[in-house]
């Protein structure tokens, strides 16, 4: 029997985003004060986490295939399309940066009470809409500047694969070590209080407290 189970591919996916969002909402990933403090290299939990979450996946795939339980080809690879990528990667970075919330973190928001990522979530709804009109006049434009076929790093570079995972490897803990470093050179990373404080200020000072 090998992996990916296609039958099992709701409740298996339905699982992996639940499991995805409470290591969003645990990292503290809910709040868009510790979100934006890694634009300015106060606060490298974004990093850090993502970082490792890729690492974890890339080297845990790498050792299925050794091991047999997936194929080869169990694992889809989209066609990159330059332009497009771009431009997408611009507009949500734009967003990001903006409202302290990417697409992920905005639903954990939503799932902790946070009025701004409902405000985020609406318009993200709104955002995709609108594009739905526009895909087609514009289909000229996402498919051009197509990359190549072979788009794995082992395969674009003719190396091993256990070599770019060692090379990931340890441009991870450089960016951990200089992280830390920026951090506390900062002033950082963001305490608990800190990201919560905005939520605090939004409710009367003695609302929590109990007579």
């Amino acid at each position: 029997m090998s992996f990916p189970l296609y039958d099992l591919s709701l409740p298996s996916g339905l699982l992996a985003g639940l499991l995805f969002g409470y290591a969003l909402e645990a990292a503290g990933f809910g709040s868009p004060r510790k979100l934006t403090a890694q634009f300015s290299l106060r606060d490298f939990a974004v990093f850090k986490v993502m970082f490792t979450a890729v690492l974890v996946a890339a080297i845990g795939l790498y050792l299925l295939r050794l091991g047999g339980v997936i194929g080869v080809q169990s694992v889809y690879i989209p066609t990159l399309y330059f332009w497009a990528i771009l431009a997408g990667g611009l507009l949500i970075g734009g967003g990001f940066a903006l409202g302290g919330y990417c697409p992920g973190t905005s639903i954990v928001g939503l799932a902790s009470g946070r009025i701004d990522a409902v405000v985020f979530v609406a318009g993200m709804i709104a955002g995709t809409t609108a594009f739905a009109y526009v895909f087609e006049p514009l289909t000229g434009f996402y498919f051009a500047s197509k990359g190549p076929d072979a788009q794995r790093l082992p395969d674009l570079l003719g190396l091993p694969e256990w070599l770019i995972l060692a090379a990931l490897v340890a441009v991870a803990v450089l960016g951990f070590v200089l992280g830390s470093r920026l951090e506390r050179a900062r002033g950082g990373p963001l305490t608990a209080e800190e990201v919560c404080a905005d939520a605090d200020t939004a409710a009367p000072r003695g609302a929590m407290a109990r007579p």
